[in-house]
C-alpha cells in the first residue's frame, strides 16, 4: 500500500507544480500584453492632446485671415468707390 500512496503524492505533487508554473506563466503574459496595450493608449492620448492643440490654432489663424479678408474687401470697395 505504501508504493501506491508515494505515487499518488507524487502525481499530485507534479500535477500541483503543472498547474501553478502554468498560471504563473500565464499571467507574467497577460501583464505583458496589458503593459503593451498601455503604451498604446499613452501615445494615442497623446496624439489627440496635439490635434486640439492644432485644431486651436487652425481657428486662431482662420479667424485672423477672415479678418484680413474683411479689410481687403474693404479696401478693394474703398477703391472701387473713389474712382
Amino acid at each position: 500500500m505504501a508504493p501506491d500512496i508515494l505515487t499518488a503524492v507524487l502525481a499530485f505533487s507534479g500535477t500541483l507544480l503543472g498547474s501553478v508554473s502554468g498560471i504563473l506563466a500565464a499571467n507574467r503574459l497577460s501583464n505583458y500584453r496589458i503593459g503593451q496595450l498601455e503604451q498604446k493608449v499613452d501615445k494615442h492620448n497623446c496624439l489627440i492632446d496635439r490635434m486640439y492643440k492644432v485644431e486651436g490654432r487652425l481657428e486662431e489663424i482662420d479667424a485672423l485671415y477672415e479678418e484680413k479678408f474683411k479689410v481687403a474687401n474693404h479696401r478693394i470697395k474703398d477703391l472701387e468707390g473713389s474712382d
